[in-house]
């Protein structure tokens, strides 16, 4: 089970930061290799996520959102090497779930 609200907290302070605290804990903000997004490794129940800032130009519709100046963070489960959920502005999407809890633009069409 994700937690929402942790997600939701991560997403804003990954923008432009050196370091993201997650529960009271602060960790550093890394750069991608290849794209130099901003990227931070969290522990959320016993497991390990990566949060991952959208890139820009890749086509789908994350990438449009973040091309027109939404924040977009994708969130990814190490282990598993699967994007588990997204925030768009603040508003999580748990991927996989029937229910959406997300931006109006980050709805299927």
């Amino acid at each position: 089970m994700l937690d929402l609200d942790l997600l939701r907290s991560i997403a804003p302070q990954l923008r432009g930061g050196t370091a993201v605290e997650v529960q009271g804990k602060k960790l550093r903000v890394g750069r991608t290799s290849t794209q130099r997004l901003n990227t931070v490794r969290f522990t959320m129940n016993g497991h390990e996520y990566q949060a991952i800032e959208q890139n820009p130009d890749k086509p789908s519709r994350w990438g449009r959102l973040a091309r027109a100046g939404h924040q977009v963070v994708q969130f990814k489960d190490v282990q598993t090497n699967k994007f588990v959920a997204v925030a768009v502005d603040g508003k999580v999407i748990e991927y996989g779930s029937r229910r959406r809890r997300g931006h109006p633009g980050a709805e299927r069409s």
